[in-house]
């Protein structure tokens, strides 16, 4: 059956099917082949959806849109100017940092992209920025909220595998910030090659503070965040709820920018992705079961750790693949996809899970601002009306810097386990 999954879900995958209904027709199909009951398909697509813990993705989004509607955006991107607007290629920074701070708040590299990419791409351009340099920081830069908490793909990587999702959010911080300083230093140097200016704002001490504060409840998200989950005040389900509270109070009280139609746009912004998510997760347990009722994912670790002498030639080949399969597939898919296949991969060779997990997001968010899929790279593109060829070739030093920060997460596990 595994095998006319595949079959079946690439062949729909080359019309343009959408990725959830391609893995759904391809477990669909191995079923009636193998003349197996298309009920056993339903109660599988049914089953996820009743898991407590994933009810922390849609409350994360809503936060995450809630406090992205208004004057929080404009207070962030100011703050940034101040801190790194003084360096060479200061707007490229301030993107760097401003997708450091809204990682804190979205955990989507997708939001970040377009919420960072639209207020800051035109202003880039303006400076004189070529447009492909703008739309590849932005591209790469969104892509560093996917390990600052609360990071969406290292929840569903804390579902499909049992690792705690508190543990993931602790060790992603470290991996997040060393990946925003070499995405800085690669802009720095490109800055200087081409000759690209500072952009230094008005100082002085009412700038600082007036920006600080506006700032501060914001930037305040993550360690909220974090500080519950670390000192076991709350579940992640329940932290997210709380999130959700504390963004209406930042912008209802604070910010004082929350109207009603914030609150419903807001709302149909995550309903929509919250159901892409979904939907991509009820189609991946179906597919998960019929790998492991024919045991793929044992016999995946037996053959790799078989046929690979060492444990660092596993964790190449599983980078290998990794970046390969998510140049292909949207992240949430090959998360949920790869992330039960190579849970017994690393186990075997005595690789941490939270390690793993790192590895992975960091693997399938190179994907992200990679041809053919790129999500990051296409709205990245589109936002500095430049062509994707002109971009990729523009992505080469954060391709660079991206692959080193991969190589020490892999095989540094400091970086990762406290």
């Amino acid at each position: 059956m595994s095998l006319i999954v595949a079959i079946v879900f690439f062949a729909l995958l080359i019309v343009s099917m959408p990725v959830a209904l391609a893995l759904i027709g391809g477990a669909a199909i191995a079923l009636m082949v193998e003349a197996k009951p298309l009920a056993v398909m339903a109660q599988r697509l049914y089953t996820p959806t009743q898991s407590f813990p994933m009810l922390a993705i849609p409350f994360f989004i809503l936060a995450g849109n809630l406090m992205m509607s208004g004057r929080f955006g404009d207070y962030l991107v100011g703050f940034a100017k101040l801190v790194v607007g003084r360096f060479r290629g200061g707007m490229g920074h301030v993107s760097i940092i401003g997708s450091v701070m809204f990682g804190g708040v979205s955990g989507s590299a997708v939001a970040d992209a377009t919420a960072l990419g639209s207020a800051l791409i035109p202003v880039q351009k303006k400076e004189g920025y070529p447009p492909a340099f703008a739309a590849a920081i932005n591209a790469s830069s969104a892509t560093v909220s996917l390990l600052i908490p609360p990071s969406i793909p290292l929840i569903l990587y804390g579902l499909v595998t049992s690792t705690s999702i508190v543990d993931l959010f602790v060790a992603g911080i470290l991996p997040g910030l060393i990946l925003g300083l070499g995405l800085m230093s690669a802009c720095w140097f490109s800055a200087l090659f081409r000759g690209l200016p500072a952009s230094p704002s008005p100082g002085g001490f009412r700038a600082w503070r007036g920006q600080a504060l506006g700032a501060m409840p914001a930037l305040l998200m993550p360690v909220f965040v974090i500080g519950t989950l670390r000192f076991g005040i709350a579940t992640p389900t329940e932290v997210s709820v709380m999130a959700v509270a504390y963004a209406l109070a930042v912008s209802g009280l604070i910010y004082r920018d929350l109207t009603w139609s914030v609150i419903v746009k807001a709302m149909v912004a995550t309903a929509v992705m919250t159901g892409a998510v979904l939907l991509i997760i009820m189609a991946s347990s179906v597919v998960q079961w019929i790998l492991t009722l024919e045991r793929v994912p044992q016999l995946l670790s037996d053959w790799i750790i078989g046929s690979l002498d060492q444990p660092w030639m596993v964790i190449l080949a599983m980078n290998l693949i990794l970046l390969i399969v998510g140049t292909v597939l949207d992240l949430p898919a090959a998360m949920l996809l790869l992330g039960p296949l190579f849970i017994g991969v690393g186990t075997g060779i005595g690789m941490d899970p939270v390690q793993l997990g790192l590895m992975m997001v960091i693997n399938l968010a190179i994907g992200l601002y990679t041809p053919p899929v790129g999500t990051t790279l296409f709205i990245s593109a589109t936002i500095a009306k430049t062509s994707i060829g002109s971009t990729v070739r523009a992505l080469l030093p954060f391709y660079i810097v991206s692959l080193i920060v991969l190589a020490l997460i892999s095989y540094v596990p400091a970086v990762t386990i406290y």
